[in-house]
C-alpha cells in the first residue's frame, strides 16, 4: 500500500442553515458563531494504491484565492494531477463531502475516474434537494458515463470493499481497502471524528444516532483487534489513526 494523504480544506462551522462558515482556529471564538453550531475539518483523502490513486469523498468545492478548486490546489501540492485520480469513492452526497464534484466548467472535477455512488443514495439526493444537497451538481454526474451505481454490499476490483451502513443518511456507505496486509477504513460520517469511536455519542443530525452509535462502537473494536487504519473526515485534530 502507499501514501495515505489528508487533503485538509481547513476548520469550518455549520449549523441547522447547513452553510459552512470558515473558522480560523487562531482566531475565531465558537461562541461567536449561532447556538448549536459544530467546528468541523473538511477532509477528504487520497489513499495510493498499486494500481489506483483513490479519492475519498471530494470536500466542499470551494475555491483558493487564485480561483483553483481547492481540493485540485491540494492534490497539486502533493505532486498529483487531478487528472491521475482513478476512482472517487463516495460514502454520501451532501455537499460537503460531494460539494467538489464539478468545477466552473460544468464538468466532473476529475475526468479519469470513475465515481462510485449507492444508487439508492443518489436517487434520495434528488428527492431530497437542497439545502443538504447540490442536485445541479449530481446532475452532471448523473449524465456521465463516469457514474458507477453501487448497491448493497460488494466489492471494486476485488481489494476495495464497499457497505451499506445508513445510520447518518439513509443510504450512506462506507469502505474498506485492503492491500499488502493492510486494512484502511473510511466511515465517511458515520465515523467522523476521533473521540466519537472513544464515546458513546448520539448525534442530532444523524438519520439514526444510536445505529452510528453502535456501528462507531463495533468498528472500534474490530479496528484494534485486526489493526485497521482509521480515516476521519470531520477531525480537526486526528485525520488518521492507526493501530498496530
Amino acid at each position: 500500500m502507499g501514501k495515505i494523504i489528508p487533503l485538509s480544506e481547513g476548520a469550518f462551522t455549520v449549523d441547522k442553515t447547513k452553510v459552512f462558515v470558515p473558522f480560523d482556529l487562531q482566531k475565531d471564538s465558537i461562541g461567536q458563531r449561532p447556538a448549536g453550531s459544530l467546528l468541523v475539518e473538511i477532509q477528504p483523502f487520497v489513499v495510493i494504491t498499486a494500481n489506483d490513486i483513490l479519492l475519498f469523498d471530494t470536500g466542499l468545492g470551494f475555491k483558493n484565492s487564485e480561483g483553483l478548486l481547492q481540493i485540485h490546489s491540494n492534490l497539486l501540492n502533493h505532486g498529483i494531477s487531478p487528472g491521475d485520480v482513478t476512482k472517487v469513492l463516495l460514502s454520501h452526497l451532501h455537499k460537503d463531502h460531494a460539494g467538489g464534484l464539478t468545477g466552473d466548467n460544468h464538468e466532473l472535477s476529475f475526468a479519469g475516474a470513475d465515481y462510485y455512488v449507492n444508487k439508492d443514495e443518489f436517487k434520495f439526493a434528488f428527492e431530497k434537494g437542497s439545502p443538504s444537497y447540490d442536485t445541479s451538481d449530481l446532475t452532471i454526474l448523473k449524465n456521465s458515463d463516469r457514474l458507477k451505481l453501487t448497491e448493497g454490499n460488494g466489492s471494486i476490483d476485488g481489494y476495495i470493499q464497499y457497505e451499506v451502513t445508513g445510520a447518518h443518511s439513509p443510504f450512506h456507505q462506507v469502505f474498506h481497502v485492503k492491500e499488502e496486509g493492510k486494512h484502511i477504513f473510511f466511515g465517511g460520517d458515520v465515523a467522523p471524528q476521533l473521540q466519537q469511536m472513544k464515546t458513546k455519542y448520539r448525534a442530532k443530525y444523524d438519520y439514526d444516532g444510536k445505529k452510528s452509535m453502535d456501528l462507531r462502537k463495533e468498528w472500534w473494536e474490530l479496528g484494534k483487534e485486526e489493526k485497521w487504519t482509521f480515516l476521519f473526515y470531520h477531525d480537526i485534530k486526528c485525520p488518521i489513526y492507526e493501530y498496530g
